[in-house]
């Protein structure tokens, strides 16, 4: 039988059709598996040596969505990491540590995953237009969202906190900070899409409501901040695209404000940490951040080998001194720029402070040249903060991390707009 000619474009739509809906479902199904919101409803609040090894194997089938996707535009995703030199050195000199790692075992095992987690968000700023990939964002949100409310409603109510702080909801995560933190990034996500997407605009904006009221229900004062300056990020983005005279204002504004929030925060900071009920040593980070610059300070210019730090059971290496000098042990340095030098030494710093800025400026123009901004500036804004108190940059196995190299793939490659 003869396919009348009039049918072959029918018959090339729905192939593109099938194709295109298997890519976002992979995009989901890594930002669900990245974002960890599986692994307390699975493995419980409190994770053993066993549940760990358990836990590293079902990250394996993202790094496999990740390789479909890329097998599906190879050619685009070699030219978008061409457009990100610093990127690549980053990852080289991450992979170099190995030969200066004190736990060159663990280095390269990491190296391998956080090669993946990389990739992920490659292939998806190449795969999908700006529009797409904040539904892609938007929609696994919206399964968490959903997720963390029927966690917390239904009984018995594992979602809502019962030792530390009662009351407090902390969803599909372990606590309440986790659920606040990924629910302002979540909001500002809803919103974008809301603008990018507007045929499905009040579902986006309904889904930013429940964000919203997740972190209150957190009563993370902390993530209510970050979704504050991500809504505010938003709104200078509406703002300065509304034309030229207004976008001159909105950005004057933009940086008498930012200088009012420096000033506050030089001069007043007392009663910044105060507001968000925090003491004066941020809950023991800055006991960390000294203890680890006393360390850093050793191996200046190699550091201590991609995340080689905080698993070293020596009992002489650098987590025994900062463990000592802390009076706890830490997880991680929770600063992703102290990090970097901890680990990479001065080359990784510099590579990622490089990548950084190249990504922020990037976000910067593009308010007033492309409508990714509305996805793009308030995850930075949020991530920039998060920086600050978290080791957020250059982390395996993590979504604000595949999605931070999404865009910043996708600022700097324009093959899919």
């Amino acid at each position: 039988m003869t396919i009348p000619a009039q049918a072959w474009p029918a018959r090339e739509a729905e192939r593109t059709d099938l194709w295109d809906w298997l890519a976002f479902g992979l995009a989901v199904f890594i930002v669900l598996i990245y974002s960890q919101a599986w692994i307390a409803p699975v493995f419980g609040i409190k994770i053993d040596d066993a549940s760990s090894g358990a836990i590293r194997n079902i990250y394996f089938p993202a790094y496999a969505a990740g390789i479909g996707l890329l097998a599906m535009a190879p050619g685009a995703t070699l030219a978008a990491m061409v457009r990100q030199p610093f990127l690549l050195l980053l990852l080289a000199i991450v992979a170099a540590s190995t030969l200066w790692s004190i736990a060159p075992d663990q280095t390269l095992r990491r190296i391998i995953a956080v090669y993946s987690t990389t990739l992920c968000g490659v292939v998806m700023a190449t795969r999908f237009r700006w529009s797409t990939l904040a539904e892609v964002l938007a929609a696994a949100n919206a399964l968490l969202v959903l997720g963390s409310i029927i966690w917390a409603v239904l009984p018995p109510h594992l979602g809502i906190m019962t030792d530390l702080f009662p009351g407090a909801w902390r969803g599909l995560w372990s606590e309440k900070n986790a659920l606040g933190g990924n629910m302002a990034f979540a909001f500002a996500n809803f919103a974008a899409a809301a603008f990018l997407a507007p045929r499905r605009r009040v579902l986006w904006w309904i889904f930013a409501g429940l964000a919203l009221a997740l972190v209150l229900l957190s009563t993370s004062k902390t993530s209510l901040v970050s979704l504050i300056l991500g809504a505010g990020a938003i709104g200078f983005v509406w703002v300065a695209r509304r034309g030229p005279v207004s976008g001159v204002a909105a950005t004057w504004a933009a940086v008498l404000g930012a200088l009012l929030l420096a000033g506050f925060l030089l001069f007043a900071s007392d009663v910044f940490l105060e507001i968000l009920g925090k003491d004066a040593t941020l809950t023991g980070r800055t006991k960390i951040w000294a203890a680890a610059l006393r360390q850093a300070e050793l191996r200046p210019w190699t550091g201590y080998g991609y995340s080689a730090v905080w698993d070293d059971k020596s009992g002489w290496g650098p987590l025994a001194w900062i463990t000592k000098e802390a009076g706890f042990k830490p997880s991680h340095a929770h600063n992703a720029w102290l990090e970097q030098w901890l680990g990479l030494g001065y080359a990784g710093l510099v590579a990622w402070v490089l990548f950084y800025l190249q990504t922020m400026g990037a976000a910067v123009a593009a308010v007033f040249s492309r409508p990714g901004a509305y996805l793009a500036l308030p995850f930075l804004v949020i991530y920039s903060l998060l920086t600050l108190t978290e080791s957020v940059a250059v982390t395996y196995n993590d979504v604000r991390w595949t999605i931070f190299v999404a865009l910043a793939v996708k600022l700097a490659w324009r093959g899919r707009e």
